[in-house]
């Protein structure tokens, strides 16, 4: 559907993408991923049209369409969320309004037999079908359909669309892009601004989607769950590989691995052609011999390991001092922003050392409740903390709150204290801003940038209790996994509000669902809450109902699954036992060219030998893993 060939992208002077080339096709459900700054939503704008590469181009076939989720939105004011997503249906929309039309001409005229009447009567019939064979009858049903899938109601349905966060109005636009059936669609962060419900529901909707999807996300359970097929941006170029995120980071790192052994080889090969090139240099009679090597030396094709690059940020959160067992007790919370209640009699204790997540939809009030605990804003009911607790604050919008015409060295120096002022630059540098990068001006940082000089800016002051509110927006993958692994290691209380199940997984051991004004507790991790919400697979009724009905058909063709079980199995274990063979015998190999290297690569076609065992058994591990994965659904 759409071709990428020799791409060459350059701005101010910098390569952003050196001769780029991959292919979309039906089918393709592509993870574009990288760190902050690599280009991947300039990849999309690319894609999209909106700008040109310095060299190379972007073909489509013909009558391709293509729908892109920007983060950029403009909605005309006055039309209600219905009416804003109807949009999506130019050409519905355009013939109802033909047919109106025309419809109103055939009630106020009278001539009945004149030709003019009569082709009317030839268009309307010409609307009316056309009308009918684009889902004209079936659009709304669907846009209601589409909008509850992505958090709305139907009392949302006739409001204006300029009475919702930019969130919510970001969730109509991706409304509007799935309704309108593109052939490619390609979505900028989409789940920036989705809860967990709607997430799994977007991942539902994109796995069934016929056409070729391109998203941007640093949600890694969402690439795992939508993606078929992986391409990494790093320093210019793309790693382009048919697996989800996951296991396509395993397949980079085996095909990593592959790549240092073949060049450590392959250098070892070098170094000992080179010292035979000396060595007939200096005799006459072997002069030709040696040309003869140098030759040979100049047509190798250099092996290259692909470039990674592991530069993260260095994270820690010291604990003050320590503050009373119970270190926040809320009471009878009440609060509401003009008529909409959001929190109604809201009760809630947290005890030190515990780690408490906070979910639910976008408007139940988890972002209230933090502002509450952190006396921000006004609300009736007792809020009190407990004895020397000191609270560190990451508010969702932190960012905005940093001011864009200071320097990065000036934002941590007007925040920092006396004890820690010498340290910023250090404490910069540990957030991969280096060198003349402390001397950027706040407002032309990235949003991820932005968001790692906030955490920076955050470690400034001590604290033993820590809120943060969608702490990885705009982090990529790496970063998110560094924040992270810096909140498992804190000592202190944890209160954590985020919609990114992933990132939720191992960090909280209660969890605060978020519903109709009220909270209800669940004791364990995120993966049990989803488990007890039915989340886990999605959606509700519907799904459960097919998982029974998928149970019962087990049940009555338990024999022919246990039958192919232990074909299965049988399976599993000759590929293990190959897989075993393999790795002694290359293990073997390995030996000996460290015992007796030259003697080694001597024998005929060794190197061919070599490198198709290697080959034979990346497949037979692919294989196993395919086996494996039919057993555990099979067992499931």
């Amino acid at each position: 559907m759409l071709s990428v060939q020799n791409m060459t992208v350059s701005f101010g002077g910098e390569t952003l993408f050196r001769d780029v080339s991959f292919r979309l096709i039906a089918g393709d459900r592509v993870g574009l991923v990288g760190k902050n700054g690599a280009g991947k939503s300039t990849m999309l704008h690319l894609i999209a049209k909106d700008h040109e590469p310095t060299s190379g181009s972007i073909s489509q076939e013909k009558d391709v369409r293509l729908g892109f989720l920007r983060q950029d939105i403009d909605f005309e004011k006055g039309r209600t969320v219905l009416e804003e997503a109807y949009q999506a249906f130019e050409e519905i929309k355009s013939l109802e309004a033909a047919m109106e039309h025309i419809n109103d001409q055939l009630a106020t005229r009278t001539d009945y037999e004149s030709t003019a009447y009569n082709d009317l009567i030839i268009d309307l019939n010409d609307a009316t079908e056309r009308y009918e064979l684009i889902g004209g009858y079936h659009y709304q049903g669907t846009t209601e359909r589409i909008l509850q899938g992505l958090g709305f109601v139907p009392s949302d349905f006739e409001k204006m669309t300029d009475t919702f966060s930019g969130g919510w109005r970001m969730r109509i636009e991706l409304a509007k892009l799935l309704l309108q059936n593109n052939d490619i669609l390609l979505l900028d962060e989409p789940t920036n601004h989705l809860d967990i419900e709607s997430i799994i529901w977007l991942e539902d909707f994109l796995t069934k989607y016929r056409g070729s999807v391109v998203v941007v996300s640093h949600d890694k359970m969402f690439l795992d769950n939508t993606s078929n097929r992986t391409i990494e941006i790093v320093g210019g170029r793309i790693y382009d590989y048919k697996k989800a995120y996951s296991k396509y980071l395993v397949l980079r790192e085996e095909i990593k691995t592959q790549q240092r052994a073949a060049q450590k080889n392959q250098a070892k090969e070098i170094e000992q052609t080179e010292k035979l090139i000396e060595r007939f240099r200096a005799k006459a009679s072997k002069a030709s011999m040696a040309q003869s090597l140098v030759k040979k030396l100049d047509k190798i094709d250099r092996i290259e390991i692909d470039v990674e690059d592991t530069a993260t940020m260095k994270l820690k959160f010291p604990v003050a001092i320590q503050p009373g067992k119970v270190v926040l007790r809320a009471e009878n919370i009440v609060k509401s922003y003009g008529e909409k209640t959001v929190l109604q009699g809201v009760d809630i204790e947290i005890e030190r050392g515990t780690k408490t997540a906070f979910v639910g939809q976008n408007g139940q009030g988890k972002s209230t409740l933090a502002k509450i605990i952190v006396d921000e804003i006004d609300f009736q009911g007792e809020c009190k903390l407990g004895h020397n607790v000191l609270i560190g604050y990451f508010a969702q919008n932190q960012a905005e709150y940093l001011d864009g015409s200071l320097t990065l060295l000036e934002t941590m120096e007007e925040a920092a204290t006396d004890e820690n002022r010498k340290r910023v630059r250090d404490m910069l540098g540990s957030f991969m801003f280096r060198g003349d990068d402390v001397d950027k001006r706040v407002k032309v940082l990235s949003g991820g940038e932005r968001n790692r000089l906030a955490l920076c800016k955050l470690l400034l002051s001590p604290f033993n209790v820590l809120i943060m509110d969608e702490p990885t927006n705009h982090l990529d993958i790496r970063s998110k996994n560094v924040l992270k692994e810096a909140l498992k290691k804190f000592e202190g209380t944890l209160i954590l509000i985020s919609h990114d199940r992933d990132f939720l997984q191992g960090l909280s051991d209660r969890v605060m669902e978020f519903k109709d004004h009220v909270l209800k507790e669940y004791l364990g991790d995120i993966q049990f809450y989803l488990d007890q919400k039915s989340l886990a697979s999605l959606v509700d009724l519907e799904r459960v109902d097919k998982v029974k009905s998928k149970k019962k058909a087990t049940n009555e063709n338990d024999y022919q699954t246990q039958k192919k079980l232990k074909s299965l199995q049988n399976k599993q274990s000759k590929v293990e036992t190959q897989i075993a063979d393999l790795e002694k015998e290359i293990k073997a190999i390995d030996l000996e060219l460290q015992i007796n290297y030259e003697a080694t690569i001597a024998q005929p076609n060794f190197f061919d030998i070599y490198n198709k065992k290697k080959e034979v058994l990346a497949e037979s591990m692919l294989r196993w893993e395919a086996i494996l994965e039919e057993l555990m659904e099979l067992e499931a």
